[in-house]
C-alpha cells in the first residue's frame, strides 16, 4: 500500500488546501518536508478570502475549480457537523479528495514507514478485539491514516447506541474525564436514567461554565473544574482552547486530579477518558481503580500511538478485559473509542 505523502509527492496534478487553520499549519509543514509543492489554498464560504496563507491569496472553490479543472484537494481541517461533512463528501464527487491525518497531538505521523514500525503491536491489539466489527473499525482506521481516503472512515461507522449496546449501563456510577460542556454527561444519562452518582471533571473555565448550566437540576452529580493526570497535583493547560483542552507548556496552572484519588472518594464503574492526548497518563494514575474492572470508553485518536500504547496499558493492569473499539461519525478519524468490558 503506498502512503498519501509517497503518492503526493509523485503526482502530476495540482495540489490545493481547503482550509488555513491549525490542522493547514501541519499539513503544510509535513509537504514541505516531503518536498511536495501546493498550487493553491481555498476556504469555505463564509470564512474571509482574500489573506495570505504560504504566499497564496485565499480564494473560493469555485476559482480554484476554474483554474484546476483536475485537482487533488487536502482538507486540512475537521468537524462533527452533519453539514460541514457532506459539504465535504459532495467536493469528493466532484474531485481527487484527501483528509491528511496528522494528529491533534504529538509528533509522530502514522504513515506507512510508522505502520511498519509498530506492527507486530498493531497485529496485537486487532487480535485481542472481540467483535468483526472493531476489526473492521481498527483496519479501516489504520488504512485511513496512511492512505488519507475518508472512504475508510465513512464506511466504519456505528452509532452510539451501539456503543452502549456493548457497555450495558445499568445503575452505573459514571466517571466522565473530559466532560466538555455537559454533552456526554447528558447523553450518558438517555441510557441510564437510574444512575447512582455522575462525578464530571472539565479543566477549561468557559467550558466548566457551560457544564454546570446544562446538567443543572440532575441528582447525585459532582462537577470538578480540574485537570486529569498521573497524579494529584498541578499541571499546564491551554487556556480557552474549546472542546480540545490538552496539558501543555507555558499556559495557566490548574489543579488535578488522578482516577485513583477521585475512586476513594467514590468508586465508579463507568469511566469515560476523553482528554485530548492525556488518556495514558489518566490510565497510569488510575491502576488501583482498573484492576477491580471498572466499565470504560478510551478515546484512541490524539496521538498515533493511541491505538496500541492504551489498550496494552489498559490490559497490563487487568488482563481480564474484553476489548471493543467503535467509532462514531466525524470527519478526519475522530471519536474512535476503545471499550473495555
Amino acid at each position: 500500500m503506498k502512503d498519501l505523502w509517497t503518492y503526493l509527492k509523485e503526482t502530476d496534478k495540482p495540489i490545493v488546501l481547503y482550509g488555513t487553520g491549525n490542522g493547514a499549519d501541519k499539513i503544510y509543514a509535513r509537504l514541505k518536508k516531503h518536498g511536495i509543492k501546493i498550487n493553491g489554498v481555498f476556504s469555505s464560504d463564509g470564512f474571509k478570502k482574500g489573506k495570505e496563507f504560504y504566499g497564496f491569496t485565499v480564494t473560493s472553490y469555485s476559482e480554484h475549480k476554474a483554474n484546476f479543472s483536475d485537482m487533488i484537494i487536502l482538507v486540512c481541517f475537521g468537524s462533527h457537523l452533519e453539514n460541514v461533512i457532506s459539504d465535504i463528501l459532495k467536493l469528493k464527487e466532484e474531485n481527487e479528495l484527501y483528509m491528511p491525518d496528522v494528529p491533534v497531538y504529538g509528533e509522530e505521523i502514522f504513515d506507512i514507514e510508522f505502520a511498519l514500525k509498530h506492527k507486530d503491536k498493531l497485529e496485537k491489539v486487532y487480535n485481542m478485539l472481540c467483535d468483526e466489527q472493531s476489526k473492521h473499525v481498527f483496519e479501516n482506521t489504520v488504512y485511513y491514516k496512511i492512505t488519507g481516503n475518508i472512504d475508510y472512515l465513512t464506511s466504519c461507522e456505528t452509532t452510539y447506541d451501539e456503543t452502549m449496546s456493548i457497555i450495558k449501563p445499568l445503575g452505573e456510577t459514571y466517571l466522565d474525564l473530559g466532560a466538555f460542556d455537559g454533552d456526554t454527561v447528558n447523553q450518558f444519562i438517555k441510557y441510564d436514567n437510574n444512575y447512582k452518582a455522575i462525578i464530571a471533571l472539565e479543566p477549561d473555565n468557559r467550558n466548566f461554565k457551560k457544564l454546570t448550566v446544562n446538567t443543572e437540576g440532575l441528582d447525585n452529580i459532582t462537577l470538578l473544574n480540574c485537570a486529569v493526570d498521573e497524579k494529584k497535583d498541578t499541571v499546564l493547560m491551554a487556556k480557552n482552547k474549546g472542546r480540545g483542552n490538552s496539558k501543555q507548556e507555558k499556559t495557566i496552572e490548574i489543579s488535578a486530579l488522578n482516577i485513583d484519588y477521585i475512586s476513594e472518594i467514590n468508586f465508579p464503574t463507568f469511566i469515560k477518558i476523553d482528554i485530548e492526548g492525556n488518556e495514558l497518563s489518566a490510565i497510569k494514575g488510575g491502576i488501583n481503580t482498573i484492576k477491580n474492572k471498572p466499565k470504560m470508553q478510551v478515546a484512541c485518536y490524539h496521538r498515533s500511538e493511541d491505538l496500541f500504547l492504551l489498550p496494552n496499558e489498559i490490559l497490563k493492569i487487568n488482563p481480564d478485559y474484553k476489548i471493543y473499539m467503535r467509532r462514531q461519525r466525524a470527519l478526519p478519524a475522530w471519536d474512535i473509542n476503545f471499550i473495555f468490558i
